[in-house]
């Protein structure tokens, strides 16, 4: 899977696009007045579904710190080889977070902080955990079946892709719907806004290390 450069370049680009283009879809409804959780997650689904079918050739496909660490904790990637595909995937968040807030107009994108996930008015940081946690779950478990299992159906990267459109349609209005650390660091770091950050990342990685297990453990072939 680790192809080196080339496989750091793929996680650079594909998480790039992915934040770009969901994170874009956020703020470019602030620009034209809109309010469409549709739109929001069809941009993020269709991004990440492209870039897996694109590059996960030559990277597996993460684009997704908890996707890594769930090939970790399931002892199908090393640890050296994480670190440098988080790496990549975070720089590639940030690159895109900061060339979105270059290019959007005006003050849409700090109105919308340029994608921050939060939690919700009335949405407890327990609930909130839970529900990044559980979407989270779901995605990865759509990673296992359609990219790693190998009588999984070749669809390329749009059963995962699909599962992203789903987790934002419910987790949206609720938490950001992010399931990505690397997606919520990079909007923080474009905006300055930490708030409730440190959910986006446990809930995402615990959510992906237990899909990855439960899934290796009771449905894999191997």
């Amino acid at each position: 899977m680790d192809q080196g450069p080339k496989s750091y370049w793929a996680e650079f680009l594909g998480t790039f696009a992915l934040c770009f283009i969901g994170q874009g879809s956020i703020v470019m409804q602030q620009v034209t007045g809109g309010n469409n959780l549709l739109v929001i997650a069809v941009a993020h689904g269709l991004a990440l579904a492209t870039m897996i079918s694109a590059l996960g050739v030559w990277s597996g496909g993460h684009f997704n710190p908890a996707v890594t660490f769930g090939f970790v904790v399931t002892r199908r990637m090393s640890m050296t080889s994480a670190i440098t595909y988080w790496v990549s995937q975070l720089a590639g968040a940030i690159a895109a977070s900061f060339l979105l807030r270059a290019v959007v107009p005006g003050e849409a994108g700090e109105l919308v902080h340029f994608g921050v996930p939060m939690l919700a008015a009335g949405v407890s940081v327990t609930q909130g955990l839970l529900i990044e946690f559980v979407l989270t779950f779901f995605l990865i478990t759509a990673v296992w079946g359609t990219a790693v299992d190998e009588r999984g159906p070749r669809i390329g990267g749009f059963g995962i892709g699909l599962t992203l459109c789903m987790g934002i349609l419910l987790g949206g209005p609720l938490t950001g719907g992010a399931m990505n650390p690397a997606r919520a660091f990079g909007a923080a770091c474009a905006s300055g806004v930490w708030t409730g950050h440190w959910i986006y990342w446990v809930a995402p990685m615990l959510g992906g290390a237990a899909a990855a297990r439960i899934y290796k453990s009771m449905l894999s072939s191997r």
